[in-house]
């Protein structure tokens, strides 16, 4: 295992961990949601995916295929994520972030990409 990729899941895992747990019923994150106009079951749904896929990033530690899939997980997530930004039109400062978790998950899928067909 890279140390690097070691480093970047814990970082995302960490980051996941918050944002997840934030969108279990957090005034900003409901808020937030109401203005995507996106639904409250949706709200608590994506957060179960960025808590999973903060999961599958500390077990990819020591399982390899298991950081790819956690990587494929978080970069599918926050594609949907830029893309609901995008909609909104909202600014770059908002979709910043999610722009750079996408890279990062990135990052770890690929270091992580040869243990899904090994």
């Amino acid at each position: 295992m890279d140390i690097f990729s070691i480093v970047l899941q814990i970082v995302l895992a960490l980051g996941f961990l918050m944002f997840g747990f934030m969108k279990f019923g957090s005034k900003q994150m409901v808020d937030e949601f109401a203005r995507y106009q996106l639904s409250s079951g949706f709200r608590v749904f994506t957060g179960l995916v960025e808590v999973a896929g903060a999961a599958l990033m500390i077990i990819g530690i020591w399982y390899d295929q298991i950081a790819a899939i956690g990587g494929l997980v978080l970069t599918v997530t926050m594609i949907g994520a830029i893309i609901t930004h995008l909609r909104v039109k909202d600014p770059a400062s908002k979709t910043g972030m999610p722009i750079i978790l996408l890279i990062l998950a990135l990052v770890v899928l690929f270091l992580n990409w040869g243990a899904l067909f090994g």
